[in-house]
């Protein structure tokens, strides 16, 4: 499937699928994606002074690398991710000039470089393990205060939002444990509330008037 490098409105990289019209992050901009929904919405409600955050979708690393340069405490980071992107699509990834976060390139180039399936210590307070698993596999249970739940959207595939996957997730997840994701639509919201999340509807990032925050009670 072809795979080209899209600027988004504010100024950041994605990769987008054009047989699809499915992009990894927002056109609306990825940076701004980030934060909007998965560090403002998610990583700063979560008081516990060490975090275990499990991604849905590692994809270019970029959730992760913001969450490394946000992170104000102990993170233990998981990415899933059933189909890594290429080194030489990392490269042409430009996350870090659009962040002004040249000082830790290094650690960005290094979150790709090491390998999967087992954990490594990115910093003395972020380490980060990197599993190729289909979502559907996913098995864990009680583990996480946190899900970045950033899967391609339901139009595309929509079998990732569905209540088996998301009991997956209310199962990962420890008490009060929160997910947050990008989604607004209807199905998805029922289908959290079908396996016991408290769903709630939150402002958007840009281009978006909605998204959703679940919270395992």
């Amino acid at each position: 499937m072809k795979r080209e490098i899209l600027v988004t409105s504010d100024g950041s990289t994605t990769i987008h699928l054009p047989e699809l019209d499915e992009q990894y992050h927002s056109k609306n901009g990825s940076i701004n994606e980030t934060y909007h929904v998965f560090i403002n919405s998610g990583l700063k409600l979560v008081s516990s002074e060490k975090v275990a955050i499990l991604e849905i979708g590692f994809g270019t690393g970029l959730n992760c690398f913001i969450t490394y340069l946000e992170g104000k405490k102990v993170i233990d980071y998981v990415g899933v991710e059933a189909y890594p992107v290429t080194a030489e699509e990392v490269e042409k990834m430009n996350f870090i000039s659009v962040l002004k976060a040249e000082k830790d390139s290094a650690v960005f180039e290094k979150m790709h470089a090491v390998s999967w399936e087992e954990k490594h210590q990115i910093s003395e307070t972020f380490s980060l393990l990197k599993r190729k698993q289909l979502f559907e596999n996913i098995e864990d249970e009680d583990a996480f205060n946190l899900i970045y739940f950033d899967a391609f959207g339901a139009r595309v595939q929509p079998e990732l939002w569905s209540e088996e996957i998301f009991r997956k997730m209310f199962n990962a997840l420890k008490e009060n444990g929160i997910l947050v994701t990008y989604s607004a639509k209807g199905s998805v919201r029922r289908a959290m509330q079908a396996v016991g999340f408290t769903v709630e509807r939150l402002p958007g990032p840009p281009g978006k008037r909605e998204m959703l925050r679940a919270i395992k009670k």
